[in-house]
């Protein structure tokens, strides 16, 4: 697969995002992260970004903000892209009466909203996840226990899609000769697999991930929006929109803590698409140039 320049321009932007969020947070003054008393002062050269309603300069959290949802959704992606292309091979290589029902099952997991699984998993797991990380001293899951459940949560709603992707092509490909060739030689159905049938498949997987990164960054923005997703004192972008929807209001309209947090998502999101679309052409049309 070339490297188009709609790739190349996009992963350059990508890259350049992900580094400023690394990156930049680290250069701050302790003070930048602490409550100053200007409760929402609007942006300056002191804060480029104004303050929030602690007086916390709002730069620096929409830059940690940034970090925790380009977090869950590489992690989340990950998981969807692990559990969706095992479940779809699995479906697709086997076939018959086990392809019948694993299909089935997917189309019985569509029909549960996503919403309310997400709820049920939190409420069921976080607090017994806080718990026994307590229990062995891991303080820093205790800290991230919502985090991490987020993450697991959102990668096992958004696998369904994947699985039937990768269904599809796995019942294409297990018919072709070199697959055939390796039945006939002996090879285990797990070596056929790995070796055969899984790099075929690399292509669409990379386009996939490229276009669930922002589908679970969106979901975790709309759930922390909602007050259900990431909680102080940590924050995502969405959980900073909540926050400057918020601070809108006919006598003081804090219109910065909103407009700001919603800029970088949005640019976030857009990189990820432009991305995912200029790999999705190269994959559907090879031997078109753009």
């Amino acid at each position: 697969m070339s490297l188009t320049p709609a790739i190349k321009n996009s992963l350059f932007l990508l890259i350049g995002v992900v580094f400023v969020l690394i990156i930049t947070p680290t250069l701050f003054p302790k003070s930048y992260y602490e409550p100053t008393g200007l409760t929402y002062a609007p942006p300056s050269w002191q804060h480029p970004c104004g303050t929030d309603l602690n007086g916390r300069d709002l730069l620096y959290r929409i830059l940690t903000g940034g970090q925790i949802s380009i977090l869950i959704g590489c992690c989340g992606a990950f998981i969807s892209l692990f559990v969706g292309t095992t479940y779809g091979m699995i479906a697709g290589y086997r076939g018959g009466f086990l392809d019948s029902g694993m299909t089935r099952f997917i189309d019985i997991l569509y029909s549960i909203p996503r919403l309310i699984f997400v709820l049920i998993f939190i409420n069921a797991f976080n607090e017994h996840l806080q718990k026994t990380a307590h229990h062995f001293g891991y303080s820093w899951i205790v800290s991230s226990s919502r985090i991490i459940i987020l993450i697991l949560s959102l990668g096992l709603i958004e696998w369904l899609t994947m699985a039937r992707i990768v269904r599809g092509q796995t019942l294409s490909l297990k018919e072709r000769p070199y697959i055939l060739a390796a039945r006939v030689l002996g090879q285990n159905h797990l070596t056929i697999l790995w070796r055969h049938l899984l790099p075929n498949l690399t292509g669409i997987l990379l386009v996939y991930m490229t276009l669930s990164i922002p589908a679970v960054i969106i979901d975790e923005a709309f759930l922390s929006f909602l007050g259900l997703g990431v909680q102080a004192p940590q924050a995502s972008l969405g959980s900073l929109l909540a926050e400057g929807a918020s601070a809108l209001n006919p006598l003081h309209s804090a219109w910065w803590t909103l407009l700001f947090p919603a800029l970088l998502l949005f640019c976030i999101l857009l990189l990820l698409h432009q991305l995912g679309n200029a790999l999705r052409k190269i994959r559907l049309y090879p031997h078109v140039s753009y």
